[in-house]
């Protein structure tokens, strides 16, 4: 330690000496391994996050606590967590990287501290906090003070949600209790191959059921992005995950005071394409990709697509009209014919929340011909599920524009940013339906008595299908209401849509004085 009678330069070299030493706190075996890996150490995920050279980091010379059992001839400098603050795209974000090569990343008093530190930053100064976590959990020399540490870091990200973004990258292990802090996070980030997230355990799984689970199987990235939609977003690798982050930051604002910030776009605005006039098939039952209508409309065909392989038969994901950042929903037909199940409710249901909390505007494209049907879907919940979503879009008061492309029937009609749960721009295409449900099972209820009683049954079920189609199968009986604001023409849309949005930026929906509403988790 630097003595108060050394001379600057001593004091200097001191200096020099310890920042060295903070830099490669890690023992070299521990690195090196990981460097045969092909991964990046803590600091270095850090600094390729942020913009370059723009990394300041904080509490460097942090050390763990003297009374640690076990630990008193081993202290390093920062102990096993990197933090600070960089820009990402020339805005502001505080960052913390926890250090896999020190104590396996394991969460200490000091460590928690640190990440709080920075959290409390975030909020105070209304900036993301981004979180990379490589951690072997907690450190069990420190007992409960470990647990406690963790706590104080899921409170911060609950006293934060809906405040700044936060964003988590799961660059590593992350089991037991430190998977709720990036739970509760807005956005998980997985790496293949190298990500895992799990509450127990392989071991302790095979021990209480007898299953035997590999750790990919269980927690790996694509179970996660797959089957549990804990995961947003899944990278190829690490540098491809930091890019990723980055490119998500771009659509977000600083905090929830702002508006996602506007970029200028080259594709014109007024711009039409005459495929979106024939790419509805004449039958109704025939899928299409939402994917091409959606690309067609926003700028230069780029969706960012969040939860791409969980609940496939809706699609969220974020692009820009115009230069502006919007939130994307969609059903998707070639997935179980675009219909509302649990698993597309909750997804999208927490989507249009988190683009209502951070001030960016929401456009729906509807295809859907209803909820799934069943027994797994009605004791799954389906009610309150989808009763999430209807909340979610209901609650909203950011601008939304909806665009009926086909079906919209039942109760789905409504849960889908109708005109009904104040959507402020509602448009139809001429192949829209806005109806109780399709003409055929609407005829075969309604005129169930009268086809059994006909001569001809068939000939008379398809007078009344033709009936029904003329009468209801149109967008038009909605319009007549003022359900829908316009029939567009397909090719029309991107125009469209962008005249509605422009207008709709300066929206001010006050709400009544309240806690908070009480969606039905």
């Amino acid at each position: 330690m630097a003595d108060t009678h050394d001379t600057t330069e001593q004091k200097l070299a001191w200096l020099r000496e310890v920042r060295e030493q903070a830099l490669h706190a890690g023992s070299e075996s521990t690195v090196a391994k990981r460097r045969e890996q092909g991964r990046l150490l803590a600091r270095e995920r850090a600094e390729q996050l942020c913009d370059p050279g723009s990394f300041v980091e904080l509490d460097r010379y942090v050390r763990h606590r003297e009374s640690n059992f076990g630990m008193m001839d081993r202290r390093p400098y920062g102990d096993a967590v990197v933090t600070g603050h960089g820009t990402v795209f020339g805005r502001k974000v505080f960052v913390f990287s926890q250090d896999f090569t020190v104590f396996g990343g394991s969460l200490s008093e000091v460590f928690a501290e640190k990440i709080c530190k920075v959290m409390d930053l975030a909020v105070t100064y209304g900036c993301p906090v981004i979180g990379i976590n490589d951690s072997g959990g907690a450190r069990i020399q420190e007992g409960v003070v470990s647990l406690a540490g963790y706590a104080e870091i899921f409170w911060r990200n609950v006293q934060a949600s809906g405040v700044v973004p936060q964003i988590s990258l799961v660059m590593g292990p992350c089991a037991g209790g430190a998977v709720y802090s990036p739970a509760i996070t807005d956005f998980v980030f997985m790496v293949e191959g190298s990500s895992y997230m799990f509450i127990t355990g392989p071991d302790v799984v095979k021990t209480v059921t007898g299953e035997e689970v590999s750790f990919e199987e269980l927690g790996g990235a694509q179970a996660h992005m797959v089957k549990s939609g804990v995961a947003h977003f899944v990278s190829a690798d690490e540098q491809a995950c930091l890019e990723d982050a980055r490119y998500l930051i771009s659509f977000l604002p600083q905090n929830n005071r702002e508006r996602p910030p506007h970029t200028a776009s080259s594709d014109p605005r007024d711009r039409e394409d005459a495929s979106l006039d024939t790419l509805i098939p004449d039958s109704p039952n025939k899928p299409y990709d939402m994917h091409e209508v959606i690309r067609t409309v926003i700028d230069d065909g780029e969706l960012f697509e969040v939860q791409e392989q969980f609940a496939p038969n809706i699609v969220c994901g974020f692009a820009r009209l115009g230069g502006h950042a919007v939130g994307i929903v969609g059903n998707q037909p070639q997935a179980l014919a675009g219909v509302l199940d649990i698993d597309a409710s909750n997804k999208a249901a927490r989507f249009v929340r988190t683009c209502d909390a951070f001030n960016i505007p929401l456009v729906t494209f509807v295809d859907v011909p209803g909820f799934l049907p069943g027994t797994e879907q009605e004791w799954g919940g389906i009610i309150r599920h989808g009763a999430k979503l209807l909340y979610a879009f209901a609650e909203a008061t950011v601008p939304k524009l909806t665009v009926i492309t086909r079906k919209a029937y039942g109760g789905a009609y409504d849960v889908m940013s109708s005109k009904h749960i104040r959507a402020d721009f509602n448009f139809a295409w001429p192949t829209a339906e806005v109806a109780v449900m399709g003409p055929e099972g609407a005829v075969n209820i309604v005129f169930r008595r009268e086809l059994q009683e006909s001569d001809d049954p068939d000939a008379r079920r398809a007078e009344l299908i033709a009936e029904y189609k003329e009468r209801f199968a149109n967008p038009y009986t909605a319009a007549e209401r003022g359900y829908v604001d316009d029939v567009i023409e397909p090719r029309a849309t991107r125009r469209v849509l962008i005249d509605a949005l422009e207008t709709a930026l300066t929206k001010n929906e006050p709400r009544p004085r309240r806690k908070h509403g009480n969606i039905p988790l």
